[in-house]
C-alpha cells in the first residue's frame, strides 16, 4: 500500500472522528474531536511503544537472559539492514508476536513464551522476520495510530449513547445519534481493515525475504492460528483494537478481521516460495526445515545443520 493511500485512510479516520463529534456536540464537538485526534496522534507518536509493551507486561531481554532468542533477532536484523531493536518476552501461554515503535531506530519486537515454546527455531525466525518486516516497512507507527483512533471512535460512540439518552430535543437528533454510534465504529473498522490487511501481506513477504524460508513462516502461521483461538488472550479481550498488532489475532474471519484469512497468507507464502526456487511443500508430517539447505539468517554459509525435533517432525524423519 502506498504511503499516500495510507495517509488518505488515516485522514478518513480522523474525519470520521470529527463527524461523530459533530453529531454528538455540533460544531464545537467537531473541533474538540479534531483537537483530541491531533493530541492522541502526537501522544501515540512518542509513547505508543511504551503503552503497548506495558499493556502486555513485556520484559526486555538481552543475550544473557535470552541466549537463543536475542541472537536470533540480532541475526535477522542484520540481514534486514535494520538497527538492532529492543527485544521483549511476554510471559503468556497465548502464542503471538508483534512489533512496535515510531521508526526503525526506536523499534521493539516482542514474542510470548507460548510462541517460543511451541515453534521450532526456523519457525520462530520466520515470525520475527515478519515483525522486522513491519519495522522495515514502517508499519508499526501507522498501525498503532490506526488502532488508537479506531478505539477512540468506538469509545466516543459508546459515550454518545449515554450522552444523548436524556436528550429530548427531538426525534431527528435521536435518529442521527443512533446512526452515528452504529455506523461510525463499523466504518472505522472497515478503514482499519483496509490499512492492516495489505500491510500483513507486505510483512509476510518481507519476512520470507529476511529469513530466507517462506515455508517456515507459513508453518508458523498455521500453528499459531490453530492455538490462538483456543488459548485466551486477556489483553486483546480488554482492548480489541490491540489485536491488529499481532501476527495472528485470536479470531480471523473473511469479513470482520484486521488480518487476511490465514489460509490466504499461507497460499501467498507458498507462491513466493516457488518464486524463490524452494522445493514443493513436503508431506504434513515433515518439517519445513527438511527442505534442501540454502542461505538464510540462521545458516549464512548454506552448510547443512543437524536436524532437530519439532512439532511437525518429532521423530526427526528424513
Amino acid at each position: 500500500m502506498s504511503g499516500f493511500k495510507t495517509m488518505l485512510l488515516l485522514s478518513a479516520l480522523t474525519a470520521l472522528f470529527m463527524a461523530l463529534g459533530y453529531t454528538l456536540g455540533g460544531s464545537g464537538g467537531a473541533i474538540i474531536a479534531l483537537l483530541v485526534a491531533a493530541g492522541m496522534n502526537l501522544f501515540t507518536f512518542w509513547s505508543a511503544d511504551k503503552i503497548v509493551l506495558s499493556m502486555h507486561g513485556a520484559r526486555e531481554v538481552d543475550a544473557a537472559s535470552a541466549p537463543d532468542f536475542y541472537p536470533l533477532v540480532q541475526q535477522l536484523a542484520q540481514r534486514a539492514g535494520l538497527p538492532m531493536p529492543r527485544v521483549y518476552v511476554i510471559d503468556s501461554p497465548h502464542p503471538n508476536a508483534f512489533a512496535t515503535g515510531r521508526n526503525p531506530e526506536n523499534a521493539a519486537v516482542a514474542a510470548t513464551t507460548g510462541l517460543l515454546s511451541m515453534l521450532s527455531r526456523d519457525e520462530v525466525a520466520g515470525v520475527m522476520a515478519h515483525e522486522l518486516g513491519h519495522v522495515r516497512n514502517r508499519d508499526t507507527l501507522i498501525m498503532t495510530m490506526v488502532a488508537t483512533i479506531a478505539g477512540a471512535i468506538s469509545m466516543l460512540a459508546n459515550f454518545g449513547m449515554f450522552f444523548r439518552s436524556g436528550d429530548n430535543n427531538g426525534h431527528h437528533n435521536m435518529v442521527a445519534t443512533l446512526l452515528a454510534v452504529i455506523v461510525a465504529p463499523f466504518a472505522a473498522m472497515i478503514v482499519q481493515m483496509a490499512i492492516s490487511r495489505t500491510r500483513e501481506y507486505g510483512a509476510d513477504r518481507a519476512g520470507a525475504e529476511i529469513s530466507g524460508n517462506p515455508r517456515a513462516l507459513a508453518s508458523a502461521l498455521a500453528k499459531i492460528s490453530g492455538m490462538a483461538e483456543r488459548i485466551p488472550n486477556p489483553v486483546a479481550e480488554r482492548n480489541p483494537a490491540a489485536a491488529q498488532l499481532y501476527i495472528v489475532p485470536a479470531h480471523v474471519s473473511e469479513m470482520f478481521s484486521t488480518h487476511p484469512a490465514t489460509e490466504k497468507r499461507i497460499a501467498a507464502l507458498e507462491d513466493f516460495a516457488a518464486q524463490m526456487g524452494h522445493a514443493p511443500a513436503l508431506a504434513p508430517a515433515q518439517s519445513a526445515s527438511a527442505v534442501a539447505p540454502r542461505n538464510s539468517a540462521l545458516n549464512p554459509n548454506g552448510a547443512p545443520k543437524p536436524r532437530r525435533s519439532s512439532a511437525l517432525d518429532p521423530l526427526r524423519r528424513d
